[in-house]
């Protein structure tokens, strides 16, 4: 295989062709973690950066796209949250983002006006129903999410889940989402049809995001199979996520003690959400949230988001490049 530069395109995909981006990378809209600076370093570096609008500040989204500055960053909005603020969709168009990425809800009441306004629309989806529904919906590329991933989602997972959406929405690009962390992960997906890859996990524990400091090392010594899928959080944030979504986070005092108990939780709600609110503000993740995926495994330090840009892209290419590890193709009749 011959040497390559980062400035080269080693992966050109239809959606690299679609964005106008040179790497297939897109780092996750992580709600109040994915910031400006996070989405500005990815996109910086060759891939795309999205920012995480979450549940919809409308002074913090603005402080955050000030930060990116310049550079052709994306946006993502929990649809079903951004319903109940529908101005904010016009506040972030306003800034002419490069696209526009909706998960957890339909897309019929948005993607109208992120078509009109020149916008790319990605939509994260969790079943190949959804899938099929986005596109007759509008949507430009379509991200499966697996269940390995952390933050929220539903059943499915990632392997399986990508090729099952690659054959049902045809040749609108598909990237893959959930426990992907390395060029490996990226490298599988594309082999099952996927244009590209989001990853949330591996962006967490950057340098430009703003998670934490404590959480990042957290993020970095942490197994996957410390992770647990759970809706204990959602209640002492006050958060109604509909079904079939729980949140998939670390392990910790908090989700041992209610997991499993959430009507004993909610008699106790007012004591436990004074409790969690006051080590959300301490740092102290034995009880707060750390909301990573079931890829911790892979994150073993805190890179800035250019080399974690970089060294999937290399990974990545130079996988696709020999083949498999460890096979090797036989010739030859075998008895």
């Amino acid at each position: 295989m011959t040497d390559m530069t980062m400035n080269e395109q080693p992966l050109e995909t239809p959606l690299t062709r679609l964005l106008g981006i040179r790497h297939p990378v897109l780092s996750a809209p992580m709600a109040w973690v994915a910031g400006g600076h996070l989405a500005s370093a990815v996109s910086q570096a060759g891939g795309l950066g999205l920012i995480g609008g979450g549940y919809g500040d409308a002074e913090w989204l603005e402080h955050e796209l000030a930060k990116a500055g310049d550079s052709p960053v994306g946006v993502g909005f929990i649809t079903w949250s951004a319903q109940q603020k529908p101005e904010l969709l016009d506040q972030v168009l306003a800034h002419q983002p490069r696209a526009m990425m909706l998960s957890f809800g339909e897309l019929a009441g948005f993607a109208p006006r992120i078509r009109e306004a020149g916008c790319c629309l990605l939509a994260q989806v969790q079943t190949v129903e959804q899938a099929r529904k986005a596109v007759d919906e509008g949507a430009d590329v379509i991200v499966a999410q697996g269940t390995e991933a952390g933050g929220h989602g539903a059943n499915r997972a990632t392997l399986p889940l990508v090729p099952a959406v690659v054959d049902a929405v045809g040749s609108v690009p598909v990237v893959a989402a959930g426990g992907i962390a390395d060029g490996r992960g990226a490298a599988a997906a594309m082999m099952l049809g996927a244009s590209g890859v989001l990853m949330g996990s591996r962006f967490y524990a950057t340098e430009e995001s703003l998670a934490h400091p404590t959480a990042k090392t957290g993020a970095a010594n942490a197994h996957g199979d410390d992770t647990v899928r759970s809706s204990v959080f959602d209640r002492l944030r006050g958060y109604g996520w509909p079904e079939p979504y729980t949140l998939r986070s670390l392990r910790n005092r908090m989700t041992d003690q209610w997991h499993g108990h959430l009507p004993d939780l909610e008699e106790n709600l007012a004591d436990e959400r004074e409790r969690f609110q006051s080590a959300i503000r301490e740092g102290d993740f034995s009880l707060a949230p750390l909301i990573v995926g079931e890829a911790v495994d892979l994150i073993d330090r805190v890179q800035s988001a250019r080399d974690v840009v970089e060294g999937v892209v290399a990974e990545t290419a130079a996988l696709l490049g020999q083949g498999a590890p460890n096979v090797s193709l036989r010739s030859g009749h075998q008895e």
